[in-house]
């Protein structure tokens, strides 16, 4: 129970990596508050992690949303009275490329994928400051470290990502810790929306371990960063990618 009476809250974990985060979380003994568009999905969520002896809540909202990041942290003080760990996962793709991108899809990428995790921050780290201590993990990904045809707006944002969680581990400190985790392909439905593992065995090929990774590859490290056994670990931006990218 590394997590026993720690409030988490965790954006988009109505599926892949988040609801894999959340569960695990609240394995630990965490009280989570997940948050989603799709009620169905959110309530199914929290039913599981309830029938298996967690707590947890829902509050449904879009990330592109600002004002949904007021609704989030109100809604978690009503219930818990307190936040101890943020983990930043709503997150949007697109595929279009510089020129074919319009101003208003570039700015709801950056809305959903960098915008609400700075708003979020901002709202939790004066709670997390009077208290003495919190956590910050950001979901980066390997498009932060590199560009490929056809993803400007997604690559731009993750690259945005990475440098507000450095910029947040120096400003927030000593008080609050932000580490970022940089996925590789991970079997989402993000990932099925581009034709699923098979379309990308290409990446898979080049990949140490020959294998499409999955959500829990990613709780675990989450879960990592938000405990004291990485206490001496701030401002990183950890790969999980089975070696992509090594």
């Amino acid at each position: 129970m590394r997590l026993e009476n720690k409030v988490a809250i965790v954006t988009g974990a109505t599926s892949g990596m988040g609801r894999a985060t959340a569960y695990l979380f609240a394995k630990e003994g965490a009280k989570v508050v997940i948050t989603g568009r799709n009620e169905e999905r959110a309530k199914e969520v929290v039913d599981n992690i309830k029938a298996d002896g967690g707590e947890a809540i829902y509050v449904l909202g879009d990330a592109s949303n600002l004002e949904f990041c007021d609704e989030i942290v109100k809604k978690t003080i009503e219930a818990y009275g307190t936040v101890d760990i943020l983990v930043n996962n709503a997150g949007m793709l697109s595929l279009s490329s510089v020129q074919a991108v319009t101003i208003e899809e570039w700015d709801k990428i950056f809305r959903v994928n960098v915008d609400s995790a700075l708003k979020l921050c901002q709202l939790v780290a004066p709670i997390m400051k009077e208290k003495g201590k919190g956590v910050i993990v950001n979901v980066a990904s390997v498009a932060s470290y590199a560009a490929h045809h056809g993803f400007a707006p997604y690559i731009s944002s993750k690259h945005a990502m990475a440098g507000l969680s450095k910029s947040m581990a120096w400003e927030l400190g000593p008080e609050i810790r932000v580490n970022a985790i940089a996925p590789g392909l991970i079997h989402t439905a993000m990932v099925d929306g581009l034709g699923g593992p098979a379309a990308l065995q290409g990446m898979i090929d080049n990949c140490p371990v020959k294998r499409c990774g999955v959500p829990e590859d990613i709780a675990t490290v989450a879960l990592f960063l938000a405990t004291d056994d990485s206490s001496f670990i701030d401002g990183q931006i950890i790969k999980v990618d089975g070696g992509f990218e090594c």
